[in-house]
């Protein structure tokens, strides 16, 4: 594969530093005639760095160090990080200490960011999977997938989840236990298979410190799941210095006081990486059109890109957020316009917390309330993103991918003046379309949850919680749970006949569980495809909600199958296999809840036993037929 980017500082915690100010003029002297003293240790390019800093107000950062002779080392350490942390914000530090001081004085101020702007619903399409519309969308959208490229925002280790591991790594089923990156790799190549010749589709992967090294391990283990090295890159983000006080000078590490303390800045870098990393050119080069984003653990999004880049390619529009129906003061960002009194307009995701005051204090003084629906009437942003690539391009040559921040300070007392604990500067993904002007075409494309979001990003203890309050847990358990159900009732709309779900406990949660269908990205890339595959009138009967069914390879045909137990089906390239007749009765698999065990095993909160398998491996090309 491809690295781009560079490794920059790590460090967790504050060294508190004092603070320069006018009346200090001895200690201020006392810094720069030992600082001056330092001047000939370093090269040119060092001295530049520190020059930068002072002009930026970071004085304090030079208050400790000793004469030359001393520590020269560290200091040299110490301004090799403040070089990764310039380069890697657009800008440089200097552009960011700007930015901070006047974010942080806004925030001081209690500055509203939404004052003057009044929220409606956008433009957007609701698509009902597997109707009609949503075929032709899918025909659309697939003679445009080989004119598209990937990317996955894989920054985040699992440690919020409970895994010690990078996100990726983690198995989204047990019965084939595919990793999230290998069924992301699957499933772009079986997007590929269907593209044409001489169509390869990139995928290019934003990791961390924390990700880079696992994930390029990770891909080198596993031949890169069948994906041509050449055609995955990996583009890592640099973290951004934290901040100590209203004035943006930056904090050095409580342990080291050659060391900036530096925290992430947001999965919004994405879009400069793209950008300085060349990624773009390339692909625009390469005759490419279109940029599909999406997040490290949701299974299902694969199953709704066709039909939403159909929506992208029909509705000309240059930026795209898939959604779901969301309820009122659910905790998931929301589409909206926002027009503002002097004239100017935007369709951005606002987040869910700001909603509600938002809208209480402009259109409806109940807030953020469900329609006659049953729902809110703004849809719920799941940060999958489809952009048009030569306006997105182009808007990125504009702007050097910088994307509009935020800042959330935890101030220590009602001064203001002093922090809890560093900040830093972050932003989003999402937020893209901010800088868009009034004449871009931003919408949405909303899906039903079932179909294109699961997310696994909640603890078992977490997911306890939201299972109490009502809310979706969002857990390992249920996003295993909800890839089986999203299979099986896609079968169901092809023509099948599948039991019915029943609930299932573990983790102290209970989620609904019918029988576990994989449908490996092979077998079938759309809903068309899937009906040509399946047969209707009830002739795949899967007879009990415990049975299981693995489906992997395009030449597979499911004509007449009645399952009770569990059948695995696989069928390598060029393999023909018609399924006719067969009927499968054993003891299948068992689904056993389970505390403790391995990591993997305690997320899930249950352990599968494999009784007995049908299993019909077919891995030399021909035609069968089965039995």
């Amino acid at each position: 594969p491809r690295l781009i980017a560079a490794s920059g500082g790590t460090h967790e915690l504050l060294r508190p530093t004092a603070t320069m100010a006018d009346d200090q003029p001895s200690k201020k002297r006392k810094t720069e005639s030992t600082l001056e003293a330092n001047r000939a240790v370093f090269s040119e390019d060092e001295n530049a760095m520190i020059d930068l800093l002072l002009g930026c107000g970071q004085d304090h950062l030079f208050e400790s160090w000793p004469a030359p002779g001393e520590k020269d080392d560290d200091k040299k350490r110490f301004l090799a990080q403040a070089r990764v942390c310039d380069q890697g914000y657009p800008g440089g530090i200097a552009a960011y200490v700007k930015n901070a001081k006047k974010l942080l004085r806004d925030s001081k101020e209690g500055v509203n960011p939404f004052d003057g702007w009044t929220p409606s619903v956008p433009a957007g399409v609701v698509v009902d999977y597997g109707d009609e519309t949503h075929v032709a969308l899918e025909k659309t959208g697939m003679e445009e997938i080989g004119d598209a490229a990937f990317v996955l925002v894989a920054g985040g280790l699992g440690e919020r989840l409970g895994y010690s591991g990078i996100k990726v790594e983690l198995p989204c089923e047990r019965a084939t236990d595919a990793t999230y990156l290998q069924l992301y790799v699957h499933s772009i190549l079986a997007l590929q298979a269907r593209a044409g010749e001489g169509k390869e589709i990139p995928l290019a992967i934003m990791t961390s410190d924390d990700t880079q090294a696992k994930t390029l391990d990770l891909l080198e283990r596993n031949a890169f799941f069948g994906a041509s090295p050449e055609q995955v890159t990996l583009i890592k983000q640099e973290k951004v210095p934290c901040l100590t006080n209203n004035d943006a000078h930056l904090a050095l590490a409580k342990d080291d006081a050659y060391a900036l303390q530096t925290k992430p800045h947001g999965h919004g870098d994405v879009h400069a990486l793209l950008h300085t990393s060349g990624l773009l050119k390339k692909w625009a080069a390469a005759g490419k059109k279109w940029i599909v984003f999406f997040q490290d653990t949701n299974s299902l999004v694969f199953r709704v890109v066709p039909g939403a880049l159909g929506v992208s390619k029909e509705k000309g529009f240059q930026f795209n957020s898939l959604c779901v129906p969301r309820k009122a003061k659910e905790a998931i960002g929301a589409i909206a316009e926002l027009a503002h009194r002097d004239g100017r307009k935007m369709t951005v995701n606002v987040e869910y917390n700001q909603l509600d005051p938002l809208l209480r204090a402009t259109i409806n003084p109940d807030g953020d309330v469900n329609d006659e629906k049953g729902g809110s009437p703004f849809p719920g942003n799941i940060n999958q993103l489809i952009v048009s690539l030569p306006e997105y391009k182009a808007q990125l040559e504009k702007t050097g991918g910088s994307i509009e921040e935020f800042v959330n300070p935890k101030y220590a007392d009602d001064t203001k003046t002093k922090f809890k604990s560093p900040t830093r500067l972050e932003c989003m993904m999402q937020d893209y379309p901010k800088a868009l002007d009034a004449s871009a075409k931003v919408g949405f494309t909303v899906f039903d949850n079932w179909v294109g979001y699961s997310p696994v990003k909640n603890s078992p203890a977490d997911g306890v919680g939201k299972f109490k309050g009502g809310n979706p847990t969002h857990t390992a358990t249920s996003g295993e749970m909800e890839l089986y159900g999203c299979g099986a009732r896609v079968l169901a709309l092809a023509g099948a006949k599948v039991a019915e779900s029943v609930d299932f406990a573990a983790n102290d949660i209970v989620v609904p569980a019918g029988p576990r269908v994989v449908l490996h990205p092979s077998f079938a890339c759309t809903f068309d495809e899937m009906k040509r595959k399946v047969a209707g009138g009830g002739k795949i009967k899967i007879l009990s909600p415990e049975s299981v069914l693995v489906v992997e390879g395009e030449g597979v045909v499911l004509e007449d199958l009645t399952l009770d137990g569990a059948l695995v089906v696989k069928a390598c390239a060029g393999a023909k296999v018609t399924v006719k007749g067969l009927k499968v009765s054993n003891k299948g698999w068992t689904y056993t809840p389970a505390s403790g065990g391995d990591e993997i095993d305690a997320l899930r909160g249950f352990v599968v036993e494999k009784n007995e398998t049908e299993t019909l491996v077919f891995d030399k090309p021909g035609e069968y037929v089965v039995p």
